[in-house]
């Protein structure tokens, strides 16, 4: 940086080592504006308790969608940035100088394997309630380019800790759109199901959980926090990216104040009231945890379930049963021309306990298509039977072996890991052991090794192909529309005359056969 060298000519080895690695990230550029705004002139280096400002949280109010938050939760976010800089900026006794501003920067947002950013994480959350008072039982070794986790997790401690995943995820994004307002409330969304999916993965053998009667935020027991790490890789592999999206948003979002004040990125923003309807499936804690799997543009698409304006969600919903109805032919009739990735939800009970509720959802590459076969690609999974869409044929008088009629995934036709009828009636859903396309895993509480039908209460399908998809949809639609209207209009004019037609003379001809007629000349 030119503060702390004045040409390129005089950058030591290592600091142009270290500048390299930054500029990579393709974020130098801001670095350098973000040191330049919060070092001190005289001493070239950025304070302390400037650099801890930059990544503490506030919130005038904070809510949960579940119930109440926490009242320890808060205590948090005081100690948050305090935490960052002791962990990964090294400072003297002037402040933390150009290189090691860079080098702290790296640390959290350079290109890594994914179990190292998620040991960032947990450290982070770790030192950060010990030093709230809410000491966390988990311990690091400490390598050289290595960090071994041990100890335990409480269910507790899973909720805070993806709490806090969710702020970081939100507050960059608010970062980016440049709308944080000086003060503001924060509502939590559920993340129930996150938590109980780390209970099922990592709980000790022998530990069994009353999944449909147990107060999440109740449970009183450890999970061993090595299984909790691989529950993480493999089941929300991008949960990390939260914290480098975080500490690269604050440091790069920082603006130079009127009032020549000092700097500041204070977490205060404007109301994060839900933008998703309390009444669809696609809850604003379910879409961020599918967008923890993501990357690319569909992650950008299922980002807006969790934090655009309603109306920037609505657009995304292209079918949902208890509005457009119920049948295969509804549904195909909206989703019909969408090209992009499609997100499918159904939510069914069983008949013995309809009280008993339970969610399951599928994520397409690409749209629906009328197949007797499954289709669909994928780069990382075993088989290719991913999707099949099978409405009735058109045409056809018999067929002696007729495909079903229906929605599936996963399986094999006849054998399907998820089968809906045409109706959206009813749901089949099979255990793992049918299914070489998918991961395995029970699909709901419970599931056991049987197949199992229940009773379809709503379906939705949500596109994710961006505002492209939905325009190559409506011109779908369009003309669809544009045929149809000209299939029903009869042109008159390409008719001959009736009286000159054959088809009046036979008629005549079969009215009466016996009459003469003589060939006009």
């Amino acid at each position: 940086m030119g503060q702390s060298s004045s040409t390129e000519q005089q950058l030591s080895p290592e600091l142009r080592q270290v500048q390299s690695l930054a500029a990579s990230t393709g974020a130098l550029p801001s670095l350098e504006k973000a040191f330049s705004l919060l070092s001190d002139p005289q001493t070239k280096s950025i304070p302390i308790h400037s650099l801890q400002k930059c990544f503490d949280l506030a919130f005038e109010s904070l809510e949960s969608e579940r119930g109440p938050v926490f009242k320890e939760f808060p205590l948090l976010f005081s100690h948050l940035g305090s935490t960052i800089v002791d962990l990964f900026f090294v400072a003297d006794k002037d402040g933390v100088s150009w290189i090691e501003f860079l080098r702290g920067y790296t640390k959290c947002c350079a290109r890594t394997v994914a179990s190292a950013l998620f040991n960032n994480l947990f450290r982070v959350f770790s030192v950060t309630c010990s030093k709230a008072g809410l000491p966390v039982d988990v311990k690091f070794e400490l390598y050289d380019d290595d960090c071994k986790i041990s100890g335990s997790f409480s269910p507790h401690d899973i909720f805070m800790l993806l709490w806090i995943c969710w702020i970081f995820s939100w507050d960059s994004r608010i970062s980016r759109s440049n709308t944080l307002k000086k003060k503001g409330e924060c509502r939590l969304p559920d993340v129930s199901h996150l938590v109980l999916s780390a209970i099922e993965s990592s709980a000790e053998n022998g530990h069994e959980l009353d999944y449909w009667d147990s107060v999440v935020t109740e449970l009183d027991f450890q999970l061993p926090a090595a299984k909790i790490h691989l529950w993480a890789l493999k089941t929300v592999p991008h949960l990390a990216d939260c914290f480098q999206q975080f500490l690269h948003a604050r440091l790069c979002c920082l603006t130079a104040p009127e009032d020549k004040s000092e700097p500041s990125c204070s977490s205060s923003h404007e109301s994060s009231s839900s933008a998703i309807s309390e009444t669809t499936l696609l809850t604003r804690g379910t879409a961020w945890a599918i967008s923890r799997t993501l990357r690319g543009p569909i992650y950008e698409e299922m980002s807006k379930a969790c934090f655009a304006s309603e109306d920037e969600i609505n657009e995304n919903l292209l079918y949902r049963s208890s509005v457009h109805g119920k049948g295969l032919n509804r549904f195909w009739s909206n989703i019909e021309g969408y090209n992009g990735p499609l997100l499918l939800l159904i939510a069914a009970c069983e008949e013995e306990n309809k009280t008993r509720r339970w969610i399951i959802g599928a994520l397409t590459q690409q749209g629906f298509e009328n197949k007797e076969l499954f289709y669909g690609t994928s780069g990382n999974l075993k088989e290719k039977n991913f999707v099949y869409s099978h409405l009735h044929p058109t045409g056809r008088v018999y067929d002696a072996h007729p495909k079903p009629v229906g929605v599936a995934f996963g399986g094999s036709i006849g054998n399907e890991r998820i089968f809906m009828d045409e109706d959206f009636g009813r749901v089949t859903i099979r255990h793992h052991a049918v299914d070489k396309t998918y991961q395995h895993g029970a699909l709901f509480p419970n599931q056991g090794f049987l197949p199992v039908e229940a009773a379809v209460l709503e379906v939705e399908a949500w596109g994710l192909g961006g505002r492209t998809a939905r325009e190559i949809q409506a011109s779908y639609k369009k003309r669809e529309e544009l045929f149809t209207e000209q299939r029903r209009k009869v042109d008159l004019k390409t008719f001959a005359n009736w009286e000159d037609s054959a088809e009046k003379m036979m008629m005549d001809m079969m009215s009466n056969p016996n009459t003469v007629r003589q060939e006009d000349r």
